[in-house]
């Protein structure tokens, strides 16, 4: 069984794509940046600005599914800078504060909208 998720406090899909998928016991999160969707317009400001509102926005999606991101077991962080690892890692310890899930980080030539960072998820449902 497969299933949309979306939820109305994180930002549409900007393409042909789903916000999450439920599949049995898992849920697939696809990668969020830094939108407000109140307004559909990107955060300005730097890294840390914008980590957070990309973690809320997943955290607005894990919370349509029922789920949390205490139930979180992986993340990829894609950075448009390096430089910005330590800022952004801040933000996200405070997320994720115990027993974090596992993650893998890459720098990005170019994320969508200029974003700096985007982040997707794999979770337990």
């Amino acid at each position: 069984m497969r299933q949309v998720i979306s939820s109305s406090d994180a930002p549409k899909a900007i393409g042909p794509y789903s916000q999450a998928i439920r599949v049995p016991g898992m849920l697939f999160l696809s990668g969020q940046t830094p939108i407000d969707p109140a307004t559909g317009v990107m955060v300005e400001g730097d890294i840390a600005k914008q980590t957070e509102r990309v973690l809320e926005n997943l955290k607005h999606v894990l919370t349509a599914a029922g789920s949390s991101l205490e139930r979180a077991v992986k993340t990829t962080v894609f950075l448009k800078d390096m430089g910005d690892f330590g800022a952004m890692n801040e933000v996200y310890a405070r997320y994720f504060p115990n027993d974090p899930p596992a993650r893998t980080t890459i720098e990005a030539a170019r994320l969508p909208r200029d974003a700096r960072v985007e982040i997707d998820l794999i979770a337990l449902a």
